[in-house]
Order: structure tokens, then C-alpha cells, then sequence
């Protein structure tokens, strides 16, 4: 049976979607499928420059599931320590699939990132609900000290994916916030990124398009949310957790055996 959320953002252009927008087991499975492709680029297919294009949606869209799931949830505490288990049991896979070592104390898997992120709403959330100069000052304290935290921990997407994380959180109970959504995700993804680029010409001219700006397509996924949880149990919610490091796993074993 399908679970209706209590808290439906107000974070999609179109209000009316055909047959009730997608759902989050549908958008969680969207962004599991875009990883996987640009993984197995990473791992066999770096010839196919294009499935790691379409692996730059993944992390916005699990970012924005981040935040839904913060905000539904009956227990932070639990959510957190979910995240934090399995932030540590896929550190190791993670170390072996990206540098082929079993420690590499320069960057660490993206459950971290989410970690940082979920502690950043912590924050946030506490200072909606409490306005007073105190907690104001203390939260924007803590808030300088989690984006230190994505810098020199080298989580993976550091700030930018903390940044994205805050976004989807704040640019949610508001109208039009998901024009709020499409600027911040252009600054965060195109304007101030540095890292791999892509060379296009377009009109005679010729310019750089960076890798990560493919992520802003992710809004459209996003955007097709429409508020239901989709069938859920235990299972599920354990195994979506499981597969980021057993997928790992099985991508360098394969790697490693061929």
C-alpha cells in the first residue's frame, strides 16, 4: 500500500502531476540505477564518458531524499545512527573501489556527507523553532563548523554536497521554491565548481561546460515527486542502505579478477 506523506513540499513547477507524480521508492530506485552507471563507468567504461554524465544526477536526488526523510522521520537520533553505521561499513569497501587501498584518509565515502548534512538540519531546524539570539548565535556556529567539517574531512562532494543537502532542506515549505532550487543548483553545480569539464561549441564559440552541471538535470526527477512513500518495510529500508557498499564490493572484485 502506498503511504501518503503528511508533508508534501512545495518544491515542483507543476502542482498536478499525471497519475500522482513518482514515488520516493521510485525516485530512491532512479538514483540508485544513475550511480550504478557511473560506477561501472568509473570501474570498466571510461570510454562512455556519457554514463558518467548521467551519474551526476544521482547525488542531488538522494540529497533531496535526505531532507524528505528528516522531515518525516519519528526519530533523528535512529536516523543518524542508521547513517553512521553504514557510513563505516562502506568505508572500506568505498577505499578499495576508488584507490584500490584499504585506507585512504583523503576521501571518504558520501554517508558522510549525508551525516554532515542531516547534523546541518539538526541545526537549522532548531533555529526555526527557537528565534532566540542564543540559539541563533550557537547555530551559526555549528553550521561554520559542519562546512569546516565537509573541507577537511573530505567527505565525498565535501562542501557542494553539503550545500546541496541544505538546499533541498531549506527551499521546501515555501511557494516557487523550486525556482529557488533550480538557481541554487546551477550556482552550486556550475557557477563555483572546479573539476572536470567538458569542451562545447556552441554558435562558433567554443567554452567549457562543467562534468557536475549535468547534475542540475536532476530536478526533473525531483520535481515528478509526488509526496507518497511507496510501499515500505524493513527490507527495503535496510537493503536500500546495504547496496551502496556491496555494489562496491562486487564492482572492485570484478575489477580486480578480470
Amino acid at each position: 500500500m502506498l503511504q501518503k506523506l503528511k508533508k508534501l513540499p512545495k518544491n515542483r513547477p507543476i502542482e498536478k502531476l499525471p497519475f500522482g507524480g513518482i514515488t520516493a521508492n521510485m525516485l530512491r530506485l532512479i538514483a540508485i540505477l544513475l550511480m550504478i552507471s557511473d560506477h561501472v563507468w568509473a570501474t570498466f567504461m571510461s570510454f562512455g564518458n556519457w554514463m558518467t554524465y548521467l551519474g551526476r544526477l544521482a547525488f542531488p536526488i538522494f540529497a533531496f531524499q535526505l531532507a524528505e526523510g528528516f522531515v518525516h522521520t519519528k526519530n533523528v537520533k535512529k536516523y543518524a545512527l542508521r547513517l553512521g553505521i553504514f557510513a563505516l561499513i562502506s568505508e572500506l569497501p568505498f577505499n578499495l573501489f576508488y584507490s584500490s587501498r584499504w585506507f585512504n584518509p583523503y576521501h571518504q565515502n558520501v554517508l558522510f556527507t549525508f551525516l554532515l548534512g542531516l547534523a546541518a538540519m539538526v541545526v537549522l531546524d532548531k533555529m526555526k523553532k527557537d528565534r532566540t539570539a542564543k540559539t541563533i548565535g550557537l547555530g551559526v556556529l555549528f553550521l561554520v563548523l559542519i562546512g569546516v567539517a565537509s573541507v577537511i574531512t573530505f567527505p565525498d562532494y565535501g562542501f557542494s554536497g553539503l550545500a546541496m543537502v541544505v538546499l533541498f532542506f531549506v527551499c521546501r515549505d515555501f511557494p516557487f521554491a523550486w525556482v529557488a532550487q533550480a538557481v541554487g543548483m546551477v550556482l552550486i553545480n556550475i557557477v563555483f565548481f572546479e573539476g572536470l569539464v567538458v569542451p562545447v561549441e556552441l554558435f562558433g564559440h567554443a567554452f567549457e561546460f562543467p562534468t557536475q552541471g549535468f547534475a542540475v538535470l536532476s530536478l526533473l526527477p525531483i520535481w515528478a515527486y509526488g509526496g507518497k512513500k511507496g510501499k515500505s518495510n524493513k527490507f527495503i529500508q535496510y537493503s536500500s542502505y546495504g547496496f551502496y557498499p556491496v555494489h562496491m564490493i562486487i564492482l572492485y572484485l570484478i575489477r580486480y579478477f578480470a
